[in-house]
C-alpha cells in the first residue's frame, strides 16, 4: 500500500482536447447558476423552458410541448401540472379533440416570465461576462448550428 504524501493536482487535459467535453463542464456551471437564479421565482429550468414555449405558442397542445422541449410527454403532464397548479398556465379543450388540451399563459404566468426573463437575462450577463458581445453572438450560432447540424 502506497502511502499518501501531498496531494497531486487532478488534471484533465486529456479531456480538455473534446469540444464535447469542454460543453458540458460549462453547461454544469449555468445549469447551477440558472437554478440559484430560478429558485428565488419559484422555478425550474424546464418550467421556465416551458413556460416560454407556452407563451411564444399560445394554444399548444401538451404533445407538441413534449416535442418542443425533447422530453416524455409523460414528463410534460408533471410539468404541465405544475404551471397550472401554480396559475402560471391555463389547459383549455381543444374543440373536436377531447383527448388534447390548448395551454396558454395566464396574466400570473405572463409575469412571472418577466420576472425570470429580467433575473436570466442578469444571469446570463454575469456567466459569460468574460466574453464580448460578438463573442456571445457567435457562441450562440454555432451552438445552435450543433444543436441543429442541418442549419
Amino acid at each position: 500500500m502506497k502511502k499518501e504524501g501531498t496531494a497531486k493536482e487532478i488534471t484533465d487535459e486529456n479531456l480538455r482536447q473534446f469540444v464535447g467535453y469542454n460543453m458540458k463542464r460549462a453547461f454544469l456551471n449555468v445549469r447551477a447558476d440558472l437554478a440559484d437564479t430560478l429558485e428565488p421565482i419559484g422555478l425550474r429550468m424546464t418550467s421556465f423552458s416551458a413556460l416560454a414555449v407556452i407563451i411564444e405558442n399560445p394554444d399548444i397542445s401538451q404533445s407538441r410541448l413534449a416535442e418542443a422541449l425533447h422530453i416524455e410527454r409523460s414528463g410534460v403532464v408533471v410539468l404541465v401540472d405544475e404551471l397550472e397548479s401554480a396559475d402560471l398556465i391555463s389547459r383549455g379543450r381543444v374543440e373536436g379533440d377531447r383527448r388534447q388540451y390548448a395551454l396558454r399563459a395566464t396574466k400570473a404566468g405572463m409575469a412571472k416570465w418577466k420576472e425570470a426573463e429580467t433575473a436570466v437575462n442578469a444571469h446570463e450577463a454575469a456567466m459569460f461576462s468574460k466574453l464580448t458581445e460578438a463573442e456571445v453572438t457567435v457562441l450562440k450560432e454555432l451552438l445552435y448550428r450543433v444543436r441543429r447540424p442541418e442549419a
